[in-house]
């Protein structure tokens, strides 16, 4: 059944737009944090304590291991923007996902431990959007020579929402670059340039997915 769902939803158009965006927001929702621990600055304040503080600090304090940390977010995030491999970008950033949202709901950080979760929630959402190009894992040796992937549909022109995702990560690090650090809004601030980009981010998608729509029309038209 539920293989059937899945190829029912993977011929509908609005859900391959649907999918793409979430992979976007995923993946943009990683850079900021990750770019923090790859440039190795502290997630937190330092002033900050209790047990999510603390063992932020901590975390903070082993180097080279929160750095890697950085990087696997950073490999995460670019692997979903390239949606070619975004299956893989899924798998890795599950993980690191669920022990997010573990760490949050038991340090008890509830309104980011919903956010964390939501985001797991999405991820893995994703991975079973991909279910036919891993679902060999389970299989036998017997059967898994059996198993064959379901060629997908043109439903959206992926090419252009690649580039959509490439823009979006040029304009957020190139923002960073400028600036000299990572940028995270946590208010409206109307007087910090860096903030407009975050329109521009969002923006981006929705003339993706205008052009999209009309590259559609015009080749049913034809």
């Amino acid at each position: 059944m539920f293989e059937s769902l899945l190829a029912r939803a993977r011929r509908t158009r609005w859900v391959h737009v649907f999918v793409v965006n979430l992979r976007f927001l995923i993946g943009f929702a990683f850079v900021p944090a990750a770019l923090k621990k790859v440039l190795d600055q502290p997630f937190t304040d330092p002033s900050n304590h209790g047990a999510f503080h603390d063992f932020l600090h901590a975390l903070h304090a082993t180097g080279w291991f929160y750095q890697l940390v950085g990087i696997l977010q950073l490999v995460a995030a670019v692997l979903l923007f390239t949606q070619r491999f975004a299956t893989l970008g899924a798998l890795v950033a599950l993980p690191i996902l669920t022990a997010i949202a573990a760490f949050c709901w038991s340090t008890q950080v509830i309104p980011t431990a919903i956010v964390a979760t939501l985001m797991w929630l999405g991820t893995l959402g994703l991975v079973l959007w991909d279910f036919d190009k891993w679902r060999g894992v389970f299989a036998n040796d017997r059967h898994a020579a059996d198993i064959r992937i379901t060629p997908a549909t043109a439903v959206i022109d992926l090419r252009l929402w690649t580039r959509c995702g490439l823009a979006i990560l040029v304009v957020y690090l190139g923002t960073a670059l400028l600036r000299g650090g990572v940028y995270r809004p946590r208010t409206i601030d109307l007087g910090e340039p860096a903030f407009y980009v975050l329109p521009v981010v969002m923006l981006l998608p929705i003339i993706t997915f205008i052009v999209d729509q009309r590259r559609a029309r015009r080749n049913r038209s034809h």
